[in-house]
């Protein structure tokens, strides 16, 4: 009888002791985000983290936090690479004023000049070089961080507006809020009042008269933020994010302190995020945009066609400064430029099947 009950209790014991050091190697890593936990955004971040979650079975977990938590948006990244937070999520052009090439991998302004939209722009990062240029960024940021691209989104809607605009010389009566950066800058350059706020300041600002117009991104995130109770006319077409890229960055020493089962789980985990957070940008914001013209009175206009030209020559213009006066930029720019050459002309060139395809079914609609 001794003699079972001492196994049972050293089965006992093993048992406890292994569920004890299971749980003392969980890992809760705690994720401020710069924009609020409704946001579309989040639901897909926090899918990513389940994911992650799934695949190390239990030992890495995410707590994520809306803007403002610890530390204010613009102070993300420093938080990450100071170790205030363990990770951080936001766009990486946000940090284009620390180095411009931020831009680049974030919202290549205008398809980077070069025809890259968001589909070809995972080509790049994954097969053409734009990886290891990618995870040179932050040394050239002196951040020792870890970033993983989870988020592809693009083109993003030219924007809202209090009136048709028919023009370029419509559209430069108006302020309206832009991307900070390249991209935001590209529109002082062709004369538009551009101003850079936070996603939650603008339909606030609109309210108030602060801004006549504005853009986000497409119709599922601006209906959240309800700009459809100020402004009814919506423009799709636009260039200036025609690829836009949400990022998670990880504390150096956290992604070290991680397993590589863990570490690989994670990159596992971004390259399922990619395409699952395309596909459900898609879908939902396809019921946006049916919701808000069928419901909230919003009226759907083409973007005037001297916008086009306008904007490339300007963003064009700005790339190639940029690249006079920032080496590494010159590097990433010039790795887009001949993935583009060799994948562009294949790409857009089965695309404009795809989109007369999808036209004319859109215009079938139209005559119902």
């Amino acid at each position: 009888m001794k003699k079972v009950l001492s196994i049972f209790l050293g089965i006992l014991f093993a048992v406890s002791f292994s569920a004890t050091s299971s749980f003392a190697k969980t890992k809760t890593l705690k994720c401020q985000t710069v924009i609020s936990a409704k946001a579309d955004e989040v639901v897909m971040l926090k899918d990513f983290g389940q994911t992650v979650t799934d695949l190390t079975g239990g030992s890495v977990k995410f707590e994520i936090l809306p803007a403002g938590t610890v530390v204010g948006v613009k102070e993300t990244l420093d938080a990450v690479d100071k170790g205030l937070i363990d990770c951080g999520f936001a766009w990486t052009h946000y940090w284009s004023g620390e180095h411009p090439a931020a831009m680049l991998f974030g919202s290549p302004v205008a398809g980077a000049g070069v025809g890259i939209d968001n589909i070809a722009f995972l080509s790049w990062f994954q097969y053409g070089g734009g990886k290891a240029l990618y995870n040179q960024l932050w040394k050239e940021m002196k951040r020792d961080v870890h970033g993983l691209m989870l988020q592809p989104v693009g083109p993003e809607a030219l924007g809202w507006f209090k009136e048709p605009i028919k023009s370029m010389a419509d559209f430069r009566k108006y302020r309206f809020r832009t991307p900070p950066g390249i991209p935001g800058q590209t529109y002082k350059d062709i004369g538009v009042a551009s101003v850079a706020m936070g996603g939650g300041d603008i339909l606030p600002a609109l309210q108030k008269g602060t801004i006549d117009a504005a853009e986000w991104c497409c119709p599922k995130p601006d209906s959240v933020f309800g700009f459809q109770k100020v402004l009814k006319h919506y423009y799709l077409q636009g260039l200036h994010q025609v690829v836009v890229n949400a990022d998670l960055y990880i504390n150096g020493k956290v992604w070290r302190g991680l397993t590589k089962h863990e570490r690989k789980a994670m990159e596992v985990a971004a390259d399922a995020s990619l395409i699952k957070s395309m596909s459900y940008r898609i879908y939902e914001n396809g019921k946006a945009l049916k919701d808000l013209t069928e419901n909230h009175g919003v009226i759907l206009h083409d973007t005037p066609s001297d916008y086009f030209p306008a904007y490339m020559a300007a963003a064009k213009k700005s790339l190639e400064t940029n690249a006079k006066n920032n080496a590494f930029f010159a590097k990433v720019w010039q790795s887009q430029k001949d993935f583009a050459d060799i994948a562009v002309p294949f790409w857009s060139g089965a695309q404009m099947s795809n989109a007369k395809l999808g036209m004319a079914h859109a215009d079938t609609l139209k005559k119902k």
